[in-house]
């Protein structure tokens, strides 16, 4: 029999009554929580990031059709099953409690997502307005509360995707929008091939919503293409990353005063003899890690007199970081540009500090539930206001100093203030050998695509890494091993459409979220104004 071609769009699948088998009212929950461990299962250290695109299927599958509150609960069940393999490393030193109340927090957005995406399945092409509304999620979640937690944006887990170049385009936004809107798609070609096979009825606009929602973020993608190079548009610099050690894991890294500092210095000063002896190639610049400088080089004088001697041996300027602890105020974590022959010059204190790492929010409540937490953050750090670029040797060096990598804002605006090269110093021994830092370090690839710039990754102890402005790693270390990378990578000043349209991908696509739930109440008063009609 032909297929009979209709004007009547398929309506959703009522919601379940309260009867039926356990078993069957179980299947949406789990399947909500499968979606979110396969989620976690696309985020580095693996390469699985095709694994988000049956994630969002199957999110799909248990969100379609259902209550505004059922999607709350299914959208939180995902959140949990996402987030707490996710987050683990946040309690490696401290502890359970942390971890587990962080994802209690952080899941709740993925909860009112689920709730938005359940209210759009009812609107024709809902997959575009679902996507939307996921992509609503992150961006309220990477701002709130006290100052956002992006981590776990869908983007950072597609280093290695087909769909990279995207970021290039519109940045971490349209490159989630665009993974998140195909997984839906998936799922709704599949719904409307299933009621083909049932009804032989082919629904309205089935192929062009499985166009749209599936072929379209490939295409693009792949049209998007051109935009990503690894070509020298300003020459070439040789970049040194040294990567010193820390002298144990954990809260305690830098518990003997100066050890991490001597590390550091130490492996420089190896850098310098393999330079003179022909080994490696002699560095315009070198940058050292995030906290590399254990003690305040400006009150202890041995410091400055270590770095100084490792500055004269390699001959070229240094990027130290280092926390600085004046008298009175808070501290800063800085990175201080220090001259061979000048000492410490330019400065840039750390913006997008971390709260309950760096600063403790709501101080008097954490000291009256964890009186031990409060004195481990007894005091905190202040933000700094300018974005971070320095001059190293002519080389015109963004900063990002390791938890502002997540943040778009935070990484974008050193291009736009002439950033050639972006080092993003780092310090991830308090979180020992988990996958935090492979997390991080996909970040910094993203954001290669995403500038089109050359990104040098120097951690305390590892991974660092050399990121070519095409998402590619030509040189890492292994972790809690000191080492020096060294290589001659391109330097660019071209701007991407991500970089200069900034956050206006992110608003279009946040103004398309709020558009569908409004037009879903429209639609409903609509219906009961006038029964029957649609």
């Amino acid at each position: 029999m032909s297929a009979t071609i209709t004007s009547v769009e398929t309506p959703p699948p009522a919601p379940a009554s309260g009867g039926g088998k356990p078993l069957r009212r179980l299947a949406r929950p789990a399947a909500s929580v499968l979606s979110g461990v396969l989620l976690y299962a696309s985020f580095p250290p693996r390469t699985l990031w095709w694994l988000a695109l049956p994630a969002f299927a199957l999110l799909a599958w248990s969100l379609y059709g259902r209550r505004l509150r059922a999607g709350l609960g299914l959208g939180y069940l995902a959140g949990l099953g996402f987030l707490l393999p996710l987050l683990v490393w946040t309690g490696a030193e401290v502890g359970p409690g942390p971890w587990l109340g962080l994802v209690a927090v952080e899941a709740l957005f993925i909860a009112f997502t689920g709730l938005g995406i359940a209210a759009v399945t009812r609107l024709p092409l809902w997959p575009v307005w679902a996507a939307a509304i996921w992509i609503l999620g992150e961006a309220v979640r990477a701002r709130v509360p006290f100052g956002g937690f992006p981590w776990g944006k869908i983007a950072f887990g597609q280093a290695d995707s087909i769909f990279l170049p995207l970021a290039a385009v519109g940045g971490t936004p349209l490159l989630g929008f665009a993974v998140v809107l195909c997984g839906f798609g998936l799922y709704e070609a599949l719904r409307q091939v299933l009621a083909y096979r049932t009804t032989g009825v082919v629904p309205r606009r089935a192929g062009a919503a499985a166009a749209l929602t599936v072929f379209v973020p490939v295409a693009a993608a792949l049209a998007a293409l051109p935009l990503v190079s690894d070509s020298a548009e300003n020459g070439t610099a040789t970049v040194a990353a040294v990567q010193g050690n820390v002298p144990q894991a954990g809260l305690e890294f830098n518990a003997q005063r100066r050890a991490v500092l001597d590390n550091h210095v130490r492996r420089t000063l190896q850098l310098a003899d393999d330079v003179k002896a022909g080994k490696e190639p002699q560095p315009d610049f070198v940058l050292w890690p995030e906290n590399s400088s254990d003690i305040d080089p400006y009150r202890n004088a041995d410091a400055r007199e270590v770095i100084d001697q490792a500055a004269r041996a390699i001959g070229v300027p240094i990027s130290v970081g280092a926390v600085v602890t004046p008298a009175t105020g808070p501290l800063r974590n800085t990175q201080i540009l220090w001259d061979p022959e000048r000492g410490p010059t330019d400065t840039y204190d750390k913006r997008q500090i971390q709260p309950f790492g760096e600063f403790l929010p709501l101080r008097s409540v954490v000291k009256a539930i964890s009186p031990g937490y409060a004195d481990m953050v007894r005091r905190d750090f202040g933000r700094g206001t300018k974005p971070g670029v320095f001059d190293l040797a002519g080389t015109q060096v963004g900063l990002a100093t390791c938890y502002e990598a997540a943040f778009d804002a935070a990484v974008r605006d050193t291009v736009t203030h002439g950033a050639q090269l972006i080092s993003v110093p780092s310090n991830n021994a308090t979180f020992d050998r988990s996958e935090m830092t492979y997390q991080q370090l996909a970040m910094s690839r993203v954001r290669a695509v995403e500038h089109s710039r050359t990104v040098v990754v120097p951690v305390t102890s590892g991974v660092s890494a050399i990121i070519q402005p095409d998402g590619k790693i030509i040189r890492k270390t292994a972790m809690f091993t000191p080492d020096a990378l060294v290589a001659k990578v391109p330097l660019r000043s071209s701007m991407t459409p991500a970089t200069r349209l900034g956050t206006l991908p992110e608003g279009l696509l946040v103004a398309l979220a709020v558009a569908g739930p409004v037009w879903v109440t429209v639609r409903s008063v609509r219906e009961r104004r006038h029964p029957g009609r649609r």
